[in-house]
């Protein structure tokens, strides 16, 4: 069973692989787009989206727990700025992991991480879906296939 296992170990330490995912998330803040292994990438993709997230909450316990994990005032300065400016009608999926190539020496599979909605940007953005048309209830005795012998006469059937 796979009870209370949320994140990959990526064969470190919990101490070395918050760093590393403290360092990843200031990177791709910085630079918007990083290469990555895929299993890190996806890892990252939940930390960078939720410091995203804290951007658009914009207060100050927000502010304080987004600098426990970014490195950088210029780095966080940007996500509460002009990340969670840009992402203020989104309701998450704020990043993109896009699988490139493997790596020469080992084989490693390996990934671009980056923000959607930006320039330059390796794949355009699918526009949002329209949800469709709710639909009309009906009547209690035509829920069931079986009980529209017991529709009053003037229903239609």
């Amino acid at each position: 069973m796979k009870h209370r296992h949320s994140m990959r170990k990526l064969g470190r330490t919990s101490a070395h692989r918050w760093a590393l995912l403290r360092n990843l998330v200031s990177q791709l803040v910085q630079h918007e787009r990083i290469e990555t292994t895929v299993p890190k990438a996806k890892e990252l993709r939940r930390v960078a989206d939720n410091m995203v997230q804290l951007g658009k909450e914009g207060t100050l316990a927000a502010r304080r727990r987004a600098a426990a994990v970014i490195h950088g005032d210029e780095n966080l300065h940007k996500v509460f700025s002009e990340l969670a400016f840009r992402y203020k009608d989104r309701a998450g999926g704020y990043t993109r992991v896009l699988a490139t190539r493997s790596r020469q020496g080992d084989a490693a599979p390996m990934a671009y991480i980056e923000f959607v909605d930006r320039p330059n940007e390796l794949r355009e953005s699918k526009p949002p879906v329209t949800p469709p048309a709710p639909r009309v209830p009906l009547p209690p005795w035509l829920q069931a296939r079986h009980a529209r012998c017991f529709a009053p006469a003037d229903s239609g059937l």
